[in-house]
Parts: structure tokens; sequence; C-alpha cells
């Protein structure tokens, strides 16, 4: 029974309890002209206590329907769903529908939203800030970039002037680039004005005055901002001017939804490429448009250096063991590992010809085009071939700008930061790695409209890998669908807790529902389900939100 159906059942039953005609000469009794006529005063009590009896009785079942009808409703509402859950499974014939690899349907529903609350309260000055706050960045560009994002949220939490954070210049890469050579300064200090105060150095007039040289700490990794307050600020106060070095993953993933939207107007809005870089990685964006509507950008890391560490096997033979066992001496701290092992735990990032035979099996024709984003790959040419042969149509920066790259050649941050825009604009991203390029790409997809991003699902697939030859293609591609199902960058992959980097839920919000309607008007697409007698129903969607359900 509904809940209005049951409403009403309960209001008649207790009117009809207190109206109910009785037998003549019995107490309330309606004569012929419609006028109450009394009996004796003792046959009116026991008649009104029946009738009371009665009543309170009668009152008491239409409030149990009432409350029963809401969980009834309910139930009925869901079966609707479930039982047209299996209809469209039988009607696909038994089989799942199959998404669109190119894009997600449920994206536009979904948008990024990181402005300030008006109830954040304003950047404090210069002059009355605690201090301030020196940052040194560690790793390669977007490593940083997440160091550079934590440190605005740091300066927010400490009420700390922030200094335009340093870059990392001994990290593997050796790229001695400073920040005003890959971001625009000028934007960054701007964009962030309404939220924390940054300069570009201590003034000098500070530096005199003070006593001792700025005090160095380096905080644990993931801390809270409790920490910060109780360890980093007393020491700020003292001494006017600190310096956190290593800083990168230094801030807990969980905080009050203001610093975690400040954090995302920090690293979608703020940091922003300076012109030469930003000119470049958009023209290659164009010239690999030009050629088709739609690419996939693969990022690919198979350094020698990562393998080594890894302590994976990739089929090279002894020649490849010996090679990556000599690199993996350099860090004396690693542990031994079973190569079988840490494949089954889904830690060796795919081969290039891994990647390529995902996204075969996944669908995507050999005739579509592919950017390629990588570092120095072990193998060279060799180990790229299978990749080749799979996906002809296949470029890289370098293929795709010769002379125009040269400036950049001595710098590994500029080259990674073109790459980052051209995986960016990408209608589908793939990566073999879970590294920070990968994540920080993620998140921002997932922030600018879930963008089709493909993260594989190692631990799976490597599986899948290894009995390749014991299936046909068909086999093949249909259980390498399966793995991959919520790894495909839709809106419900979403992993609220995990690293905010790369999944950044609470910057993404979703539309009210009359705004998707509303979208979707003119479109006339048509709702289905079972009603209540069984029967296979279609309702425009647009007519649908006036039904009770809504």
């Amino acid at each position: 029974m509904g809940v209005a159906k049951a409403w009403r059942f309960s209001l008649i039953s207790a009117n009809l309890a207190l109206l109910q005609p009785q037998n003549s000469g019995n107490g309330y009794v309606v004569s012929s002209k419609n006028v109450l006529s009394r009996s004796s005063s003792s046959q009116r009590k026991a008649t009104f206590s029946w009738s009371m009896l009665c009543g309170v009785m009668l009152f008491a079942l239409g409030l149990i329907s009432l409350f029963t009808g809401h969980i009834a409703s309910d139930l009925e509402w869901y079966s609707q769903h479930l039982v047209n859950r299996r209809l469209y499974s039988k009607l696909d014939g038994g089989r799942r529908r199959t998404i669109n690899i190119w894009e997600s349907k449920l994206s536009k529903n979904y948008y990024g939203c990181s402005k300030r609350s008006p109830h954040f309260a304003p950047a404090v000055s210069e002059r009355s800030s605690n201090g301030y706050l020196l940052i040194a960045t560690s790793g390669g560009l977007n490593q940083q970039r997440t160091g550079i994002t934590d440190a605005v949220a740091v300066a927010r939490i400490l009420n700390a002037t922030l200094v335009v954070p340093e870059l990392d210049h001994h990290s593997y890469w050796k790229d001695d680039s400073d920040f005003v050579n890959i971001f625009d300064v000028g934007w960054f200090i701007s964009s962030l004005s309404k939220d924390v105060t940054i300069v570009k150095r201590v003034p000098d007039k500070v530096m005199r005055a003070m006593e001792k040289p700025p005090y160095t700490m380096r905080v644990p990794r993931k801390s809270e901002p409790e920490y910060y307050l109780d360890q980093v600020l007393p020491i700020l106060l003292r001494r006017r001017v600190v310096q956190l070095t290593k800083f990168d993953y230094r801030l807990s993933n969980m905080l009050d939804e203001e610093l975690q939207r400040l954090r995302c107007r920090a690293n979608y809005h703020a940091l922003k490429f300076v012109k030469p870089i930003d000119d470049l990685g958009h023209r290659l964006v164009k010239r690999m448009r030009k050629m088709a509507k739609r690419y996939i950008a693969i990022h690919l890391r198979f350094e020698p250096d990562m393998l080594a560490f890894s302590g994976c096997y990739y089929g090279g033979g002894e020649k490849e063991r010996r090679e990556l066992g000599e690199i993996r001496k350099r860090w004396e701290t690693l542990p031994d590992v079973s190569e079988e092992e840490e494949r089954k735990r889904g830690k060796c990032p795919l081969t290039p010809y891994e990647v390529g035979l995902m996204l075969r099996a996944l669908g995507f024709r050999n005739d579509s085009y592919i950017y390629v984003a990588s570092g120095e790959i072990y193998g060279g040419e060799e180990t790229l071939k299978p990749l080749r042969e799979l996906f002809p149509n296949f470029y890289t920066k370098e293929m795709l700008a010769d002379a125009e790259l040269k400036p950049f050649l001595p710098y590994s941050s500029r080259l990674a930061a073109i790459d980052y825009i051209v995986c960016n604009e990408s209608n589908v991203f793939v990566t073999n790695n879970n590294g920070n390029m990968a994540k920080i790409l993620a998140g921002e997809r997932r922030y600018s409209g879930h963008k089709r991003t493909i993260r594989p699902n190692a631990k799976r697939l490597s599986a899948l890998f290894m009995e390749r030859n014991k299936m046909d293609w068909d086999t093949f591609a249909r259980k390498v669908k399966s793995c991959q199902r919520g790894f495909m960058g839709e809106p419900d992959d979403l992993k609220r807790g995990k690293e905010f980097h790369e999944f950044p839920d609470s910057c993404i919000c979703e539309k009210p529902f009359t705004e998707k309607i509303n979208e979707d008007e003119g479109n006339h697409h048509d709702l289905q389900w079972i009603n209540s007698q069984g029967v296979l129903e279609k309702r425009n969607l647009v007519e649908s939100i006036t039904s009770p359900r809504y």
C-alpha cells in the first residue's frame, strides 16, 4: 500500500469510528430528520466508551498502515528497479551493457566545484601573519606539484605567509629549473590572494633582523593539521621563518572540506604553465586533432631505474636480470622480493605490449591515434615495437615537434609539462603505472568532467596476461573488459579516503536532478520500468519528473 493510500485509510478509519451510526435506542442515533436524540445517561456512557474503543483501534490500524506504507512503497520502488535491471540484462542477451570506451555517459552530470565559501575567512596580510613558510619540494615535476598544492593548504593552516616554493634541483632528473621557469608565478600569487598571502622571497629587512638562519625541519608524511599546529607553529612564532624540506605528500588526505577545495584551487587553477610551455603543448594537441578528431594518450613509465626498483621480471632473460640487478644495488635498503609474488600482487607496471593488448581488448581499433608520453624506455625501440604494431598511428612529442622542442631538451621538468598538457587534453588517458603523473592527471581529469581515464587493474590483468595463450581472442577480450570494470574513470570509481590528488571527491559535485532533466529536454529519451501490475512502461524523461517518486 502506498503512503498516500495508507494516510487516507487512517483518517477514514478514525472518522468512521467516531461518526458510526448505531441501532435505535442505543446512544446517539440519526433520525429521519437528521437530528441527534439521546437515550439514558448510563446507556450513553457505555455506548460512547465502545465507540471510542473502536475508533482508537481503527486509528491505530491506520497508523500502522501509514508507516508500513513507507516501507512497502520503497520496497516496491526498489523491486521495480531490480526487476528492470534483470530485464535489461535479458534484453542485452544476458550480458551487462557495454560502456562507451571514448567517454563516460555520466560525466555531464558532474562538475568541478572548488569555489571558496563566503564563510571562508580572507587571507591574513603579510604583516599580520605568523611568519614566513619556506618550502623545498622533492622529486620530479608532478611529485613537486603535490608539494606545492599541499604547501598552500599548510600556509593557510598556520596563518603564515607562503614564499614561492623552491623546486628540487638534486633529484634523479637533475633539472635546475625554478618555479618561474615552469609556472606563471604572477598568476599563482594573484589567483590565491584571497586564500593565502604569497611572496616571491622573504624581505631583506626580515632576514637581516634574524639572529639565526631559517629553522629547517622535515615533517612526517600525511601529517594531520594538528601536527602542524602543535609542532611547526610554535617554532614559526619563535623564529619567524621556517623551511620544510623534502615536501611531498606531507599533508593528510582527510581535511576539512574548505581546505580540500583550497587544494583544488591551487592545483587546478593557480598552477598555470608559463606561456612558452603552454603554447607548445597546445600546438601539439592541435596537430593530434588535425590528424584525428580524438586520440588516446598513454603515459609509459618503463625507465631502467623504475623497473629495477619494482623488482619485477619483464621477459628479457638473463641480460635483463643482470642489468636491472646492478641498478637495484643503488638502494641498499630495498628488500629481496619474489618476481612472481610481486606480479601476482599487481605491483609490476604493464609492458608497452600489455598496454596495447588491454586497449585492443577493450575495443579500441588499430586505426586509433595514440600519443605516447615517456622518458627513457628500457630496451628502446625494440620494447616499443609490439605497441606500434598494435597501433600504427603512434606519436610522441619528439615526432610532432622537432626544432621547437630543442630549447626544452635539457630540462626534464619542462618536457614533462609539455607531455602533461597533451595527455590532459586527450579524449582517453591511459597509464601503465600508479606514479605521480598518473595520479595528478587522473585527479584533474575527474575534476574537469570525468574525462575517460583508464587505470589498469594490474593485479587481475597480470594473471590474465600469463594465461593469454590458453584462450581465444574473444574470451581474452571479454575477461579484460570484466577486469577493467571500476577502473575506467567513471564517476562511481571515486574512492573516498584514498589519495586526494588522485580522487579529489570534495571538489566534485553532482548536478541537481532538475538540471540534468533540463539538459536532456528535446532529446526525447525514454525511461523504462515495470509498473505495479508487472507491465513494461515507457515514459518520457521530462515527464517522469512529475511522478510521485521524484
